[in-house]
């Protein structure tokens, strides 16, 4: 699993639909849905309901938001706390 993968999974989870995930994290369409797919091969089991409108999440989707959510702010705040601990270049 990888980070990519995750932040695809919160855009498509917060937007309902991979087209609009894609546009908001520029990327395209088919590679949002091969990660998504390849995310929920590797967690065994469907996490979105895929309907003719979009994606909604499936119970086990809404455990994994969750994590999944929290995984990305700890992420920024590492980021956050790593840039802000560097002295300023000379």
């Amino acid at each position: 699993m990888s980070l990519s993968q995750i932040r695809y999974f919160v855009a498509v989870a917060e937007e309902g639909h991979v087209g609009r995930a894609s546009r908001r994290l520029r990327v395209a369409q088919p590679a949002v849905s091969r990660q998504i797919r390849a995310l929920e091969d590797e967690l065994g089991g469907p996490l979105f309901e895929r309907t003719p409108r979009g994606m909604a999440l499936l119970p086990s989707g809404r455990v994994f938001l969750g994590h999944a959510s929290a995984i990305l702010a700890a992420v920024d705040r590492a980021v956050a706390a790593t840039r802000a601990g560097r002295e300023p270049p000379a």
